[in-house]
């Protein structure tokens, strides 16, 4: 299968790169850090030789890079079987203080890229009727938080559009999961000083979300839930 999955030279999105690698898929991987994206790539390619690890530096806020991306993917993949919007930013506040311009930020990174690349890649799952998209939600995109703000608004939308397109592509043999993560081990928790059995691992959600890959085409996990078991952070 081929596998396209955004924000992946970290945290949850090398996670799920890592996950479908070893399973000898073809990966097209993007984030903006070239360094770290290439190294990911590198680190992939080694580990499990089966698999074809491919990586394009991008800014999936920016127009350009987003239509680059997509027509260097398109080129060389024959079909497209799973889109991974994973690509997001948190930045903690609330609405009535947090800085100008941070509902802004939040809905580009976290919303708007996936509307936008989504949008580049649909017309080709359509006509081949079939292929999985998966939209990194949150825990925040079902109830709001202390210090959630923008964030928290972000994810909410990112929820809606993913009900919506859910319903628009029904009947083209698409599937589309809402991924809700709670707290999990990424770059977001970095620094932060949390007893390991609180939080998930980033893997957890991968291996998830590469189950909810392998269904019929009969089936499709409409939302994935995860939060750790002893509850919310």
């Amino acid at each position: 299968m081929n596998i396209i999955i955004t924000g992946a030279s970290k945290g949850i999105g090398k996670a799920i790169a890592e996950v479908f690698a070893s399973h000898g898929h073809t990966l097209y991987l993007c984030a903006r850090s070239e360094v770290a994206l290439y190294k990911t790539a590198e680190e992939l390619q080694t580990k499990y030789p089966a698999s074809t690890i491919k990586a394009k530096a991008t800014d999936v806020t920016n127009a350009n890079d987003r239509k680059v991306f997509a027509v260097w993917v398109l080129q060389n993949a024959k079909t497209i079987d799973v889109l991974v919007n994973n690509a997001g930013n948190f930045l903690p506040g609330s609405v009535h203080s947090e800085s100008a311009g941070t509902l802004e930020e939040m809905m580009s990174v976290n919303l708007y890229s996936a509307y936008h690349l989504t949008r580049l890649f649909i017309t080709e799952m359509m006509e081949q009727k079939s292929g999985h998209i998966f939209n990194m939600c949150s825990i925040a995109s079902l109830h709001a938080y202390a210090n959630g703000g923008s964030y928290s608004i972000s994810k909410f939308a990112l929820l809606g559009f993913s009900k919506n397109l859910r319903e628009e592509m029904k009947p083209h043999g698409v599937k589309v999961t809402a991924v809700m993560p709670g707290a999990t081990m990424s770059e977001s928790w970095a620094g932060a000083e949390i007893d390991p059995k609180r939080i998930m691992e980033a893997n957890d959600v991968a291996q998830m979300i590469y189950a909810a890959s392998h269904l019929s085409p009969m089936a499709v996990v409409e939302d994935i839930v995860m939060r750790p078991q002893l509850g919310d952070l």
